[in-house]
């Protein structure tokens, strides 16, 4: 409803205050209504309005001076880029691609680790066999691979870096006594380097696998807190993933996001007319394992139902809160132990109310967080233009100041030569006043002046005279010289 600046500037323009009932063809009702709304023009939209708009637009270059048909098809190309780059923005905290490639990333990094490990414990085995019925975890096994190196160099002395890694006094204390009695072949110390160089690859990329995981975690409690919440981090990363978006997740019904990921025993089960799977994904989430085997069915289902709305709040809501996605585990837990007691759970009506209260409260605490972040981020702005205005200021001023510096000795000069020449008034004033002895006035004749010049001319004459005479001694040195 709001009418564009430039849009409201050119209707002024071009249009008079007086022609409001000038008729307007406008392609868009909405934008038509806005400008009846803001200006008053009356505008018409309709099949007319769209056909005039198709023949200006196909003879645009020709209607227009200067302008040829491949600059205005490069002007409506760039148009076209640019209304879709705004259709693509959006919230830049909210993107779910980055969710789909961390989780595809973190499966991928799961199988390579475990391929790598089992590298590991078999080149590392012929060594040392007897560390891996020790120390079945992957991780483990390649820092103790790492760290021992060589079994029979291991002494008591090892025993502190072995219980870190370990964590166990007596599982260190089993290695060490292993590596005395050990079957395992010798090694040379080339292959050593290189079983130690690939278990520090592995320790390298099972701890970027960590740092993943966190981030995912970080990331789904911005796009999908909700759902995060109801179901874990990583089964909803993979509802996502699988979905394609988040958006897609939403407008899925509850009997797809069901059965999402088990497609190819679906479509088998309907060409062999057997029973359809009961669970796709979402199997993974700790509910279907804690359920009994005859209840696993229906407390899929009821997941499902839940995980589906918990997508739909996440995905449409302004400020994404996880109020709602606790509110629905709760109720999951409560069909649980339903099943399990026959204890009837809360209805769906009370457990709604509940959530749309506290997260009324969250969001009001949310919003008002970020108004403070605002008002801080414009004071800084606020100090930050001040303080330049104060620097161009004092630049300012210290330019007038150097002004002012360079005038002031030139004042000074001129007020010297002025005091100068009134001394020297005086003086002569002084000197041409009659001397008063009492009997007689004695008038001073300007007769000094004469003879100050007279001797000034002569004192010139002779240092004339006496350059003359210089210059031709040196003309008759210089003569006997070329002679």
């Amino acid at each position: 409803g709001i009418l564009h600046e430039d849009l409201r500037l050119l209707l002024e323009t071009s249009m008079p205050a007086k022609k409001k009932k000038a008729l307007l063809g406008v392609a868009d009702p909405k934008i038509g209504a806005a400008i009846l709304e803001e200006l008053g023009y009356q505008c018409q939209t309709g099949g007319v309005v769209a056909e005039i708009m198709r023949g200006i637009r196909l003879h645009f270059h020709a209607l227009v001076k200067g302008l040829t048909a491949q600059s205005a098809s490069k002007a409506q190309l760039g148009l076209g880029h640019s209304y879709s780059r705004a259709k693509v923005k959006f919230n830049v905290n909210r993107v779910d691609n980055m969710i789909i490639q961390s989780i595809s990333l973190l499966d991928q990094l799961d199988k390579d680790i475990n391929t790598f490990s089992m590298r590991v414990r078999e080149w590392y085995g012929y060594h040392f066999p007897e560390l891996i019925k020790i120390v079945p975890e992957n991780y483990t096994y390649c820092r103790l691979a790492k760290f021992i190196g060589n079994r029979k160099e291991l002494s008591e002395e090892s025993l502190e870096g072995l219980e870190e890694i370990v964590m166990d006094s007596a599982k260190a204390q089993a290695i060490l006594e292993a590596s005395r009695s050990s079957m395992g072949m010798d090694i040379s110390p080339l292959d050593l380097i290189n079983i130690e160089s690939f278990s520090s690859r592995v320790i390298s990329l099972s701890e970027y696998r960590k740092g993943l995981q966190e981030y995912l975690r970080s990331k789904m409690s911005q796009v999908a807190p909700s759902l995060s919440a109801l179901i874990g981090e990583v089964v909803g990363a993979r509802l996502i993933s699988h979905a394609g978006s988040l958006t897609n997740l939403a407008k899925y019904p509850a009997s797809t996001v069901q059965i999402l990921g088990a497609e190819k025993a679906l479509f088998r089960a309907l060409k062999t007319r057997g029973n359809t799977p009961k669970y796709g994904l979402i199997f993974h989430s700790t509910f279907i394992g804690r359920a009994a085997a005859k209840n696993k069915g229906r407390i899929s289902r009821y997941l499902a139902n839940k995980c589906t709305i918990a997508s739909r709040i996440d995905c449409f809501s302004e400020v994404p809160t996880s109020v709602f996605g606790d509110k629905l585990r709760e109720q999951v837990e409560e069909r649980l132990a339903f099943y399990e007691t026959g204890e009837p759970p809360r209805k769906n009506l009370e457990v709604m109310k509940e959530a749309v209260v506290e997260a009324s409260e969250v969001v009001a605490e949310v919003k008002r967080k970020l108004e403070k972040k605002e008002k801080k981020k414009k004071k800084r702005e606020k100090k930050r233009l001040e303080a330049l205005a104060a620097a161009a200021e004092d630049v300012e001023n210290s330019v007038m100041e150097v002004e002012e510096n360079d005038t002031e000795p030139k004042k000074k000069k001129k007020k010297k030569k002025q005091e100068l020449e009134a001394s020297s008034e005086q003086e002569l004033e002084a000197a041409s006043e009659p001397e008063q002895n009492g009997l007689e006035e004695e008038e001073e004749e300007p007769l000094p002046k004469k003879k100050r010049k007279l001797t000034v001319e002569a004192a010139e004459e002779e240092e004339e005279e006496k350059k003359k005479k210089k210059k031709k001694k040196k003309k008759a040195a210089r003569d006997s010289e070329e002679d």
